[in-house]
């Protein structure tokens, strides 16, 4: 049940589903699978056999570089399905990781294939699903590489608490974002000294803050203005904060 209602709420921002779709979501198989705090879900070179949907907590892609340092691509929530990919590869090219202590369901991909057959709006639906997954992808080139580091980061909290308000995490203008200052420099190609300087810069103009896993937003539209964030990229039907 569970599984069913996280998919639906978030395939829904996107596509339009019949009652039959939603049954068909409803009685799709869930192996739960709790992960703790930096533990893989799956690594780079695996055989992929099943996709994830995340139920709770925070999961993160990242390729492994040399010398064993991380290189953060991206992050999901509730939802969010991080291996989508693995559908159409024969094995991954990164590996899958939970960023604070989180819960995830894991789909056979046997299962997922008969119902793209079996329900051509719902293929489109989780097809839509990995097409918005890559536009943020190609948003975050563009912030890494293109905006001051001040608006990447700004651009960065705008994002994550957009996605996590329309998914229902919200809450008091909190949610969850479990990054060091550390993890935040590899996600966002900025050196610890400078994610620092950046955050206290945020902190100070009380527009935005990050203490201990949580992201407060104190004023959304500043915040959204100060990192150029235009959430047309994420293609909801339904725009929350409006």
């Amino acid at each position: 049940m569970i599984l069913g209602e996280t998919m639906l709420r978030k395939l829904k921002q996107h596509s339009r589903l019949d009652a039959a779709d939603e049954t068909a979501i409803r009685q799709l198989s869930c192996q739960l699978r709790e992960l703790a705090d930096g533990e893989d879900f799956i690594h780079q070179g695996d055989e992929p056999r099943s996709s994830a949907v995340v139920l709770s907590g925070t999961l993160a892609r990242y390729h492994t570089l040399k010398g064993g340092r991380r290189q953060y691509l991206s992050l999901h929530i509730k939802g969010d399905w991080p291996d989508a990919q693995g559908l159409f590869i024969d094995r991954m090219d990164h590996s899958v990781c939970a960023m604070e202590n989180s819960a995830v369901c894991s789909i056979p991909h046997r299962e997922l294939i008969k119902l793209f057959r079996d329900r051509p709006t719902l293929g489109f639906a989780i097809w839509r699903e990995t097409l918005i997954d890559a536009a943020i992808f190609r948003e975050a080139i563009t912030n890494n590489s293109s905006r001051s580091g001040i608006r990447r980061l700004a651009h960065f909290f705008a994002e994550i608490y957009f996605r996590s308000d329309s998914i229902g995490l919200v809450s008091e203008n909190n949610c969850r974002l479990p990054l060091t200052q550390t993890q935040l420099g590899e996600l966002l190609g900025m050196s610890i000294i400078t994610v620092h300087r950046h955050l206290q810069t945020i902190r100070k103009s009380r527009v935005a803050d990050l203490k201990g896993g949580n992201l407060m937003v104190r004023n959304w539209s500043k915040l959204a203005a100060m990192g150029d964030f235009d959430p047309q990229y994420l293609h909801m039907r339904v725009q929350p904060l409006r």
